[in-house]
């Protein structure tokens, strides 16, 4: 007598390899792949999809190294990036939309991965600055913000134009009715899923539970740094969007089945020109990770308020010698934010280079004013003043300095050089003295370091 195999495989994807076909191709995900920054993402994305495979296997033929395996793998994407902590949750849909149950069974084996969630969460949210970007967004308003994100990303998985790196900031206001209908909609559609569900199967509310639980770390419930700069971005969605393609273009197989025959070749080939559309998409979305400038460029031509685009524009553009078009973006960046410090220690770096000095000292001395111990404003300036004879504020600048650099023998020098200039040998001797023990080939200071000791054995006589 043959045993039947797990109940768990009596349901699949209808065209299983059109969707990972569709998930390859896709512009959306291009953020995740071509900035190096965001291959967490693949590497999670790779632990994760890797783990619900063998978890899949597990309850096919269970084997205790299975069930390991599958915990383990579930780990390695945790210790990747923790968007994946949503995986025992996203299992347990898996099991729902399988077998139209969740049995106590189920949730006794998910438990160890459960804890395991818990205890990356606890460590993200103890880790986590809160003050930092001053995220006070009430109950009522994340709501809102999450409704909002779901249909965001929603419309940019089926239609994705205008892919930004960094999204403007919402504005989120609990008196905005159309903000309301995004959570009404979202609710509607849920309960339409629900209701229907005997009729068009338990797939597609799967999917849509899937979508939302997965994007759920990243929908604005928990603070995370990255929403100073923006409540949504491309690549949260990355293993989130799965679910939405699984019933998108599940439906669509599944309909294109039951055509004849010359009518499923002509949707086989709308698939090809939907893939090779989406490839075309993808290719040129890539190009903008090129370099720093088009990057910066990118961003700020689709959100010109994007926090930080003109000044990383302005470094990138500083960095390839093209000094005009980094003063124009540096000028913007200050004035967009003129009350942070690096803005003017950029516009000051570039003015400089320009030999536009005065202008240059202007904004080093408005970078001090923000942050007193900004380590280039202090050179510049203190250099500065030493330059015209100011030595007591380039004393003081040097001595700032020295407390930012304590181990940098050319400040101790130039601390030594101002004392000289200012009648105080001895102290200006062990300045030298200080400089030459960090640096003994720093020549400079070596003969001036002679020169204070004649001057104070001549006063001594």
């Amino acid at each position: 007598m043959v045993r039947p195999r797990h109940h768990l495989v009596l349901a699949v994807v209808p065209g299983a390899w059109v969707v990972a076909a569709v998930f390859a191709a896709h512009p959306l995900h291009v953020e995740s792949v071509a900035w190096i920054i965001e291959r967490k993402d693949v590497l999670s994305g790779l632990f994760y999809l890797t783990a619900v495979l063998v978890w899949l296997r597990f309850l096919e033929q269970p084997r205790p190294w299975r069930y390991g395996l599958a915990l383990l793998l579930f780990v390695a994407g945790l210790l990747s990036k923790s968007i994946v902590v949503t995986l025992p949750a996203a299992l347990l849909i898996v099991h729902w939309w399988k077998a139209g149950r969740i049995t106590g069974k189920d949730l006794q084996r998910l438990t160890p991965f459960f804890l395991v969630a818990l205890l990356i969460t606890v460590g993200d949210l103890y880790s986590y600055d809160p003050g930092r970007f001053g995220l006070d967004y009430s109950w009522p308003e994340r709501v809102l913000i999450a409704s909002r994100a779901l249909w965001f990303y929603a419309g940019k998985l089926a239609w994705p134009t205008d892919l930004s790196v960094i999204y403007p900031l919402w504005y989120i206001s609990i008196t905005d009715t159309w903000a309301w209908l995004y959570l009404a909609a979202a609710m509607v559609l849920v309960g339409v899923l629900w209701f229907t569900r005997h009729r068009i199967g338990r797939g597609p509310l799967a999917g849509a539970l899937f979508f939302v639980v997965t994007l759920s770390p990243a929908l604005g419930f928990v603070n995370h740094s990255y929403m100073g700069y923006s409540l949504v971005a491309d690549r949260f969605q990355y293993l989130a969007g799965i679910g939405l393609i699984a019933v998108i273009v599940g439906a669509a197989v599944h309909g294109a089945s039951r055509l004849s025959g010359g009518l499923k070749m002509g949707a086989a080939g709308l698939l090809m020109v939907l893939l090779a559309m989406l490839g075309t998409a993808t290719w040129r979305q890539a190009g903008i990770y090129r370099d720093d400038v088009t990057l910066f460029n990118h961003i700020v031509s689709l959100n010109p308020t994007a926090r930080n685009g003109h000044r990383n524009l302005g470094l990138g553009l500083l960095r390839t010698g093209r000094l005009e078009k980094a003063l124009a973006a540096a000028r913007i960046a200050s004035e967009q934010r003129p009350n942070e410090a690096r803005s003017h220690s950029l516009l000051g770096r570039i003015l400089a280079k320009l030999q536009r000095l005065d202008n240059a000292e202007e904004n080093y001395r408005r970078t001090l004013e923000l942050d007193p111990y900004n380590r280039e404003a202090l050179k510049y300036v203190s250099t500065s003043y030493f330059n015209q004879k100011r030595y007591q504020e380039a004393l003081d600048l040097f001595r700032k300095l020295s407390e930012v650099e304590p181990d940098n023998a050319k400040t101790h020098n130039n601390i030594g050089a101002a004392l000289i200039y200012m009648g105080q040998s001895e102290a200006a001797v062990r300045s030298f003295e200080h400089a030459l023990s960090l640096d003994p080939t720093l020549e400079g200071a070596r003969i001036s370091l002679k020169e204070a000791r004649k001057t104070v054995q001549q006063s001594g006589k």
